[in-house]
């Protein structure tokens, strides 16, 4: 069971796996720097910590972003799009946000530019 506030847990969308996207930006520059999922439980644990926590859908597990790279995020506000299924942290990234080493996870790949 989440700590999340159910107040917030209402206003969430899930998707079929019971994640929401989350956004994480560069404040001050506005850059967007990565896209990961969240649960209700990462997402209490991210406005509790002030620290990027997400699930990997992979491991099965959640995960603090920098906890094994360094590189890390310190979160500064988080907001919900207005249909509930879209998180956005304003963060300021310590390093690398790509687990590729970029910048960015949207350095490498211009599709129009």
């Amino acid at each position: 069971m989440s700590g999340l506030d159910p107040a917030i847990a209402a206003r969430l969308k899930r998707n079929a796996e019971g994640l929401v996207a989350a956004i994480a930006q560069q404040r001050g520059t506005g850059e967007v720097l990565m896209m990961a999922w969240m649960d209700d439980e990462a997402l209490h644990r991210t406005l509790t910590t002030r620290r990027g926590t997400y699930y990997s859908r992979s491991r099965g597990q959640y995960w603090v972003k920098g906890e094994t790279s360094g590189h890390t995020q310190q979160v500064h506000e988080v907001r919900l799009d207005c249909d509930g299924d879209t998180i956005l942290l304003v963060v300021d990234q310590e390093g690398a946000a790509c687990h590729t080493g970029d910048h960015t996870c949207f350095d490498a790949d211009v599709l129009l530019g």
